[in-house]
């Protein structure tokens, strides 16, 4: 008889997968060239920081969601683990389009390049979380509200990017960025559901954590 596959290596793939991410924005940092002055070199890096920054604080809210997400399985389907990769792989892209406006600069095309890059893995977060939901019979920790108005951020930061009034012809690429920022700000807030089992355990329930 078949045993039910378990979600134990799913979440170490994802793991490992969310970290190499993480090193491989870290790796696009560079000191600049001697030639030029500290003030200046900063100055010259400051894009790349700030998106690094945005960037690392939107895998980590992958990666703690992740673990919320999958607490409550207690064994997988073809399905999820498809979903998952889907998931892991649009992730993957954020290294790229964050070394894109780091290389370019913060410009429209640049920017929208990003927030395309950001909302590509919460359309795939609403594909995965709706499998996992259905598998187990349990609503998802986050909200839909939250992931729609997320996603709704995110895709309305694209074109956001190409704004230009004439009074502040470059203050597109700054709003599409704190449309971005936005969205990492509502993450930070920990889901009710997680809240209330930090505060009260619940008899005779276990993760599959808890067999580790």
């Amino acid at each position: 008889m078949s045993q039910p596959l378990s979600p134990d290596r799913l979440e170490a793939f994802s793991d490992g997968v969310i970290a190499v991410i993480i090193t491989i924005m870290v790796l696009e940092l560079r000191v600049p060239s001697k030639e030029v002055s500290d003030l200046v070199g900063l100055r010259q890096v400051l894009p790349l920081l700030t998106v690094y920054g945005l960037s690392f604080v939107q895998t980590g809210i992958y990666w703690v969601n992740h673990h919320y997400l999958t607490d409550d399985l207690e064994d997988v389907t073809h399905g999820i683990l498809w979903s998952n990769l889907g998931l892991l792989f649009f992730l993957s892209l954020i290294p790229f389009a964050t070394h894109w406006v780091g290389t370019r600069g913060i410009t429209s095309f640049s920017v929208s390049f990003y927030a395309l890059t950001c909302a590509l893995p919460a359309i795939a977060w609403f594909v995965l979380s709706t499998a996992i939901s259905r598998h187990t019979g349990q609503p998802a920790a986050s909200s839909p509200a939250k992931q729609a108005v997320s996603t709704t951020l995110y895709l309305g930061a694209i074109p956001a990017a190409f704004l230009a009034p004439k009074f502040e012809p470059n203050i597109g690429p700054a709003i599409a960025l704190g449309m971005i920022a936005v969205v990492a700000l509502l993450w930070l807030i920990p889901p009710r559901k997680i809240c209330e089992r930090s505060r009260v355990p619940v008899p005779g329930k276990h993760s599959h954590n808890d067999r580790r």
